[in-house]
């Protein structure tokens, strides 16, 4: 696979955060009676304010603004546990080493992805999209076209890297390749994706005098 640039999702696939997403979610349902299992089953990958919107149908838009807020500032404020995932650090600093752009493309807002980012120590994106920057949120291809235009690239020129269903589509559906990390099983279109793998340390990338980048995987 060639490429020019990568566009990384945040969570699930640069920094392990799913204690905290799982706690703060869970405990938002339990306050209002929804199954857990449910809950988790819909929010990966997705805008918050998407997933509200999905179980607090019949709620105003103050309301569920007022929510968003709460779990928000919840959100933000618990980084105890959050970590870089294995191979993160080293493929970045090997990005920033041969002088190839990438961009963070993440569901999360600006509060919840700074506080998670820099609780990690990950270098500092070329560029970082977060939910307030787009109309649509993934599945829909929205943040993934402004990742690449913000490299100042096709989107077919880029790699987008990814663990969730609703990521993996938005990164189809924007036109780029795609690798899947450690992504679920039954991940619609998965079938579809250019590399599929369990962890990002299997990731191998070389760039060629001309700026062509090479990706590879592991044997």
């Amino acid at each position: 696979m060639k490429c020019k640039g990568f566009l990384f999702d945040l969570d699930g696939t640069l920094v392990d955060s799913l204690t905290v997403v799982e706690r703060a979610w869970s405990n938002w349902g339990r306050r209002r009676g929804i199954d857990t299992e449910e809950i988790l089953a819909f929010i990966h990958g997705k805008q918050a304010i998407t997933s509200l919107r999905h179980f607090m149908q019949g709620a105003s838009a103050e309301e569920v603004q007022q929510e968003f807020l709460a779990l928000e500032r919840l959100e933000a404020e618990d980084t105890d546990g959050i970590v870089a995932l294995p191979g993160a650090l080293s493929l970045l600093a090997t990005l920033d080493e041969l002088e190839i752009p990438w961009a963070i493309v993440t569901s999360g807002s600006v509060p919840v992805a700074s506080a998670r980012h820099g609780a990690t120590g990950l270098p500092e994106p070329h560029a970082f999209v977060t939910a307030e920057r787009v109309e649509r949120g993934k599945p829909e291809p929205d943040a993934y076209l402004l990742g690449a235009h913000l490299l100042g690239l096709e989107p077919e020129e880029c790699v987008v890297v990814e663990d969730a269903a609703a990521g993996i589509l938005s990164g189809l559906a924007a036109g780029c390749h795609v690798v899947a990390v450690n992504a679920p099983a039954d991940a619609p279109r998965l079938s579809e994706v250019d590399m599929a793998l369990t962890s990002l340390e299997e990731l191998i990338v070389h760039r060629d005098p001309d700026g062509t980048v090479n990706v590879h995987r592991k044997h």
